[in-house]
């Protein structure tokens, strides 16, 4: 059996606790679909609640981290080392319209020193699916599980077999003509771009060879910094549109196999 850090066992706890809420108000939220009303009012609740609760148990753990969440804002405390980034429901449109496919991302990110350049790195970060009840999770340098068992990225070499999944960018991007130019040669090859609407598990299906890709400009760090632990520590590759490696910074991202990362890239760049 795998062995967890006690930053992975503090996040799952806190990610079990926060999903069970989102779990129950799932199921409210399908039965709202046919009210005039609609369920957005009851969604964003339902959110809120998830954040409440996983501001709480993570704070309680580790109270003198920072953190950086959609719902809480950016604060920082007298650890200016670490930090959680947390987002209490990725996918919410999904959650919204009662489509399944949502999850809870968490990652702790630490400051390095390198080249005696500081930057952050994330050490240990979690995707978790409340309703399959499966958690991606990974600790720096050990490797990346589904639950107990060892994830690995896909290993297909050719573009014409990849499975790729992509991201639409938010109503306020304003090169929208890019992204279609982009998406239109994705879909000269392989099985056609999937959408799917929560970046964080796209990332973790990455990681788990599910997805053989995954590209999307104007994420948030919240979206991605788990997702990019997971790729990694399966053995994947992680980078920037222009092959650079700030996505945290950047909230651009290209993922995919050793063998089709490169292929990707040239396609993307392309167009």
């Amino acid at each position: 059996m795998a062995l967890k850090s006690p930053f992975i066992n503090v996040m799952e706890r806190a990610a079990r606790k926060a999903g069970r809420g989102l779990v129950r108000d799932f199921g409210e939220v399908e039965q709202l679909q046919v009210s005039p009303k609609g369920p957005g009012q009851f969604v964003i609740t339902a959110d809120a609640k998830s954040a409440a609760v996983l501001k709480e148990e993570l704070s309680r753990a580790r109270p003198e981290f920072g953190y950086l969440a959609k719902n809480s804002g950016n604060f920082t405390s007298r650890d200016f080392e670490h930090r959680w980034i947390v987002d209490s429901l990725d996918g919410s449109d999904n959650y919204l319209h009662g489509i399944p496919r949502f999850s809870i991302s968490i990652a702790v990110e630490s400051n390095v020193t390198s080249a005696g350049r500081m930057r952050r790195e994330t050490i240990a970060g979690i995707v978790y699916t409340p309703l399959t009840d499966e958690t991606y999770w990974a600790d720096k340098a050990q490797g990346a599980y589904l639950n107990d068992r060892r994830m690995r990225v896909s290993g297909r070499r050719n573009m014409a077999e990849a499975l790729l999944a992509i991201g639409t960018p938010d109503a306020e991007e304003p090169d929208h003509q890019t992204y279609l130019a982009r998406t239109a040669a994705l879909l000269g090859g392989g099985s056609g771009p999937r959408l799917f609407g929560s970046p964080a598990l796209d990332l973790a299906y990455v990681a788990a060879g599910r997805f053989d890709g995954y590209w999307q400009d104007g994420l948030q760090p919240w979206n991605l910094a788990a997702g990019i632990m997971l790729v990694r520590e399966a053995g994947g590759y992680v980078s920037e549109l222009d092959s650079g490696s700030d996505m945290i910074d950047t909230v651009s991202i290209v993922a995919a196999n050793d063998h089709l990362h490169e292929n990707f890239l040239g396609i993307l760049e392309s167009a």
